[in-house]
């Protein structure tokens, strides 16, 4: 895996988004970095609709060939949110994810 560095000094916060963001989350902890970290859990046929629709529209590969990873990455969807939560991320919907960021950039503690 690659490294590089990342400077967040001045920076009231940083978000870091992704499948693999859950990976930092213990490092900036320990740092006393860490404001927040979430998992994005969203209803799973949803984003197997909106995965599909993109990847067609983009015609990214052949539509069996994106009908078949759609499905199974819908099949694996609840073992990454279990993953990224073993790795210390919250799972939350998309709306209260934005509310507690809100919070954070208002200088508010976080609700759960």
């Amino acid at each position: 895996m690659a490294t590089r560095p990342f400077e967040v000094a001045g920076s009231p916060l940083f978000v870091a988004e992704g499948i693999f963001a859950a990976e930092i989350v213990e490092e900036c902890r320990r740092r006393g970095l860490l404001a927040g970290a979430y998992a994005l859990r969203r209803p799973r046929g949803t984003t197997f609709l909106r995965r599909l629709t993109r990847d067609l529209a983009e015609q990214r590969k052949a539509p069996g060939v994106l009908l078949r990873r759609g499905l199974a990455l819908l099949r694996a969807e609840p073992a990454v949110l279990r993953r990224q939560a073993g790795l210390g991320a919250q799972p939350a919907p998309a709306s209260e994810v934005l509310r507690r960021v809100a919070d954070l950039l208002a200088g508010h503690p976080h609700r759960h």
